[in-house]
């Protein structure tokens, strides 16, 4: 599982028109899953970000975490984070999970950070969304699961 955790001051989804997702301070995650994912995988990357020190203290040092700052979560699935672009023009996704594997794992995620304290909102799976990031930082960390980086 792989995730792009974007510090932010805003966040917002929609599909057409309408609005499925928004938060004021905290992150943004674009969440990939896996072929060879499991609820694990969730776990870890769950408590991993919940707990990330990217939020600056009374001295302003990096040293809180969104749950101690007050913050919320937006998830926004992204299977193209498996891309592969390593040969050719065009990316190949093989190592994505498939969609009704994925769709179970990014609803894990969502539940395990839940079950951590964290305030989350969602995009929608599978829609073509518009996110809005207002990037607070800009702060931007790459996560696997696999911890291949």
């Amino acid at each position: 599982m792989r995730a792009v955790v974007q510090r932010v001051s805003r966040g917002v989804v929609t599909v057409g028109e309408e609005t499925v997702g928004e938060i004021g301070h905290g992150f943004v995650v674009l969440l990939g899953v896996g072929r060879e994912d499991t609820p694990d995988d969730a776990a870890y990357l769950a408590e991993k970000i919940a707990n990330l020190r990217v939020f600056a203290d009374e001295n302003g040092k990096l040293n809180r975490s969104v749950l101690e700052n007050g913050g919320s979560v937006l998830v926004v699935s992204q299977f193209t984070l498996f891309g592969d672009c390593r040969k050719g023009r065009r990316p190949g996704f093989s190592a994505a999970a498939p969609p009704e594997r994925a769709v179970e794992l990014y609803a894990e995620f969502v539940r395990r950070l839940a079950a951590l304290g964290v305030p989350t909102a969602q995009g929608r799976f599978q829609e073509h969304m518009e996110v809005l990031i207002v990037n607070d930082g800009p702060v931007t960390l790459i996560l696997d699961s696999r911890k291949l980086f």
